[in-house]
């Protein structure tokens, strides 16, 4: 087994010149090598997965400790998650263009692999599977950095992915997990040139940040979500109440959870009261952890709640907690979401078609959402298997980034004799 983060990065780099030559029909077959054996070694993952949680206790956060854990069934769902990523199209040497120059020249724009795909995440195992998979299928080697409150969790399924590889007789090195979890081995990976090709951190602002930061190598900003919801004036209020239930409740520390709910003037004092009464009484009656409103000037004279504090609309909590403001109409929620948003995932309830068009116009994020919820900016949920990470970013990749997002293209130009 490599130890030393240069020999993996090295080993990975030769793995991705044999991966890259590989048909659609022998990925396939690999991936679905590689959900059988994940579900085979589910009590030994299981079993690894409990001593990470053990030693984390205390030291994360209740919905943090959810995020690491483990059960028969969610290694299920990423055995299924692989199987869907084994059923989408190949999209290595997919004919992006195609066109004859006057001079005869026949040139070609093609799909192909990256090369080395680096990932950087925390304690979210099923991230491990859901890389190794699209990364495989988009002809790419894979290297994959956790963070150590869940180094045994993760090496467990990338033991369990790589007896699926050697089974289908495709190179263990396409999937390649960091053995040192300290920040040198982050470190070595940002500043990996000729080693890795593209940098995927997933995680909170920090590490977010130390990649954009100190990366050599070209690297995907992805991840942090102040996602907000905006009640116009002409919303549904029963719609609207489910909605925020659910982009705030149904998984917290998950970045694409409502962090910030936004109120029009002209219904605060109606629906605020409902909002309350769902989200902290009719939960607390239900045994449910309430969720922590944090009202600004205007809500506290409506609703209690906590004075929200100046950092409180530029936090992301992931956490039952959520930051409640008035504003006065389409124009200024729009106004408050370009100063504050991520650029992850934003949503605007309403019945009012125009308030609809123009926020979707105006409302500068990866995903913008009318009368959904934020919680759908998932790869699954948008058909691409699962994804690498959520990019908040413009250039390359934007939203939750699939197979088509983790290749490049090169053009190939046939000729006959053709002289410049």
């Amino acid at each position: 087994m490599l130890e030393k983060t240069q020999d993996i990065l090295l080993a990975a780099k030769a793995a991705s010149r044999k991966i890259v030559a590989l048909s659609s029909e022998e990925k396939n077959r690999a991936l679905l090598q590689m959900a059988r054996a994940l579900v085979a070694d589910t009590d030994l993952i299981l079993a690894e997965n409990a001593k990470d949680l053990e030693e984390a206790k205390g030291k994360i956060s209740d919905v943090m400790l959810d995020r690491l854990a483990l059960s028969a069934a969610r290694i299920e769902g990423m055995a299924h998650g692989i199987c869907q990523v084994a059923a989408l199209p190949d999209p290595v040497g997919k004919l992006l263009k195609e066109y004859r120059r006057p001079d005869g020249l026949v040139i070609r724009k093609k799909s192909v692999p990256l090369g080395v795909v680096g990932i950087i995440y925390e304690s979210r195992p099923n991230v491990t599977s859901d890389a190794a998979s699209l990364a495989l299928k988009s002809g790419n080697a894979c290297v994959l950095r956790g963070g150590k409150e869940a180094f045994r969790s993760a090496a467990a399924i990338v033991t369990a992915l790589q007896k699926g590889l050697e089974k289908a007789g495709v190179p263990a090195e396409a999937i390649l997990l960091i053995r040192d979890t300290s920040r040198q081995s982050a470190q070595a990976m940002m500043q990996a040139e000729g080693l890795i090709d593209l940098l995927i951190p997933r995680g909170g602002a920090g590490l977010i940040r130390a990649c954009v930061e100190n990366a050599l190598v070209p690297c995907i900003q992805t991840g942090t979500g102040i996602c907000h919801v905006f009640v116009e004036k002409s919303a549904d209020m029963e719609k609207a109440l489910r909605i925020i239930e659910n982009a705030k409740t149904s998984r917290p520390s998950v970045c694409n959870a409502e962090e910030v709910c936004l109120v029009d003037r002209a219904i605060a004092a109606e629906f605020l009261p409902k909002l309350q009464k769902k989200l902290v009484t009719d939960r607390e009656a239900q045994g449910l952890p309430p969720v922590e409103l944090r009202l600004d000037e205007a809500a506290q004279k409506i609703i209690p709640g906590t004075q929200a504090g100046e950092a409180d609309f530029d936090t992301e909590f992931l956490d039952y907690i959520l930051a409640v403001a008035v504003v006065d109409g389409t124009e200024e929620a729009i106004e408050h979401i370009l100063k504050h948003s991520t650029g992850h995932s934003d949503a605007i309830l309403t019945e009012d078609s125009a308030a609809a068009e123009l926020f979707c116009q105006r409302v500068d994020s990866a995903a913008v959402y009318v009368n959904s919820s934020t919680r759908f900016t998932d790869g699954g949920e948008f058909g691409l298997g699962c994804e690498m990470g959520i990019s908040t970013q413009k250039l390359h990749a934007r939203g939750p980034m699939g197979l088509e997002e983790l290749c490049t293209y090169k053009y190939v130009i046939t000729g006959n004799g053709n002289i410049r």
